[in-house]
């Protein structure tokens, strides 16, 4: 197949993908036209594969669509990491890990695109060119979070039985996570009120999916009475609130690592609800 040939099934093949998700997002070209200050010509070019997409709008698609942008262009996937209780090191692009490590330090305010360029060990207008703005990879970096988070825990709850194994499983879940991944869980809880609308609705009803998932198991064992709390929902709310604080004092150069702390936070959190056995 010819250069041109080959350029014009990718733009068809992108534009396909991008077809499914806007249908299975339940939009319509001139939802995604507006959302995207395109015209509805262009963005039916796009899913047409007349016309090819940049970056840019991809990921601005995926976000809208909330699906993975390597998905959209069609990258392989990537490889399997094991179980939720896996965590390989974290392989994030320059500018993501540059911006991950200035937020930790600094903060997103305290960080400006100059330092997260000399983290990335890239020039400024190296960051710009793949990101237009700070608030790009900030969304970017709490996706990532919120999806990698959300796979573990419904993983981790798949694997109990009853309400009091689930709840279990899903503290030490939390409690892992926070501690494997403490500069992402970091800035989850801290930076939430630095997103810009619609990201910061569409990533806080991410976080409280979390949430309802411990909600619910500790309202059932209530029911089953096998947890003796009088407030279900606010004893759910504190023992998740508890595993997200990791971050702010927990450190890999102290005495407990992940998998102790997440054991000590089962117990805690099974005192908080009231688990009877």
């Amino acid at each position: 197949m010819r250069t041109r040939e080959k350029a014009a099934a990718a733009r068809e093949a992108v534009g396909q993908r991008l077809r499914e998700a806007r249908h299975a997002a339940g939009l319509t070209v001139r939802d995604v036209a507006r959302s995207l200050e395109l015209s509805i010509g262009t963005w039916s070019a796009i899913e047409n594969g007349r016309t090819g997409v940049s970056d840019e709008r991809l990921r601005a698609a995926a976000r809208l669509f909330t699906t993975d942008p390597d998905g959209l262009r069609g990258a392989p996937p990537p490889a399997p990491r094991g179980t939720w209780r896996d965590f390989p090191p974290l392989r994030l692009d320059p500018p993501l890990a540059g911006a991950l490590e200035a937020f930790a330090e600094l903060g997103y305010h305290g960080a400006s695109i100059r330092t997260i360029a000399q983290r990335a060990g890239l020039s400024v207008p190296g960051v710009y060119h793949h990101w237009p703005t700070k608030q790009h990879l900030l969304v970017a970096l709490l996706d990532l979070t919120m999806a990698d988070l959300a796979e573990r825990a419904r993983a981790a709850r798949a694997e109990g039985d009853g309400p009091v194994d689930r709840l279990t499983l899903l503290v030490e879940c939390l409690a892992l996570y926070h501690t494997h991944h403490r500069d992402l869980g970091f800035i989850g809880a801290s930076e939430m009120r630095s997103l810009d609308e619609p990201d910061r609705t569409r990533i806080a009803t991410a976080r409280q999916n979390v949430q309802r998932m411990v909600d619910d198991e500790v309202v059932e064992g209530c029911r089953r009475g096998l947890m003796t709390t009088a407030l279900p929902r606010e004893a759910a709310r504190a023992v998740v609130t508890m595993c997200t604080a990791l971050p702010q004092w927990w450190s890999p150069t102290g005495p407990s690592s992940p998998e102790k702390v997440a054991r000590q936070y089962v117990d805690f959190a099974l005192g908080v609800v009231g688990a009877t056995g």
